[in-house]
């Protein structure tokens, strides 16, 4: 099986995750594509209780049968390192004939060499990149591109820090969340 690993905070999962999510996974040929909702990050200090995120999320992927959800970093606790959940995923969950890519943003890319343990994350998967607008390729070391691949897919101007300031200032979300997400966000008075 071709798997890919998609971390993230998904605060709220949105229309841009998903629609990149699916571009990828036909691209890719991947058989699925795993949303993994991290527990804490380093750089976003304030996030949405992780049961509220987790249930966003599996509203927002429900109906697509190549979309699953794995809850690995949540259980796991503390900070979320991308190593940590490769590590984990290919010693305890995957197969010895599975492949295991990794998806992110050019956005996250650009800070890759902070993360912990880059080059152990290029050893123990693929990682594949999603470009997002204003990326420059110049600015990412060599040794990381020439480790990662780059995903043809639709550019979408959209984030989760963009649906949340719209919530506060009583602008629709309505087109950049899936429905019941919508719905869910106003039931729980999220981001206000």
């Amino acid at each position: 099986m071709r798997v890919c690993l998609f971390g993230g905070t998904f605060d709220p999962p949105h229309i841009g995750h998903l629609l990149i999510a699916q571009n990828v996974c036909e691209a890719e040929n991947f058989d699925t594509i795993i949303f993994v909702p991290a527990n804490k990050q380093l750089q976003k200090k304030v996030v949405t209780d992780k049961k509220k995120r987790i249930k966003m999320l599996e509203l927002a992927i429900k109906d697509n049968p190549n979309f699953e959800l794995s809850d690995i970093e949540i259980n796991r606790g503390g900070i979320s390192y991308t190593i940590d959940t490769i590590i984990h995923y290919r010693e305890h969950i995957m197969g010895s004939e599975d492949e295991l890519f990794f998806l992110i943003g050019s956005d996250s890319l650009m800070d890759f060499p902070n993360w912990k343990n880059p080059e152990g994350i290029l050893k123990n998967c693929k990682v594949v990149v999603a470009i997002r607008p204003g990326f420059r390729p110049s600015d990412i070391p060599s040794w990381i591109l020439q480790s990662v691949q780059f995903a043809n897919v639709p550019r979408f101007e959209i984030s989760s820090s963009i649906i949340r300031k719209r919530w506060r200032e009583n602008k629709t979300i309505r087109y950049m969340v899936t429905l019941p997400v919508w719905e869910y966000i106003d039931r729980k008075n999220l981001y206000i």
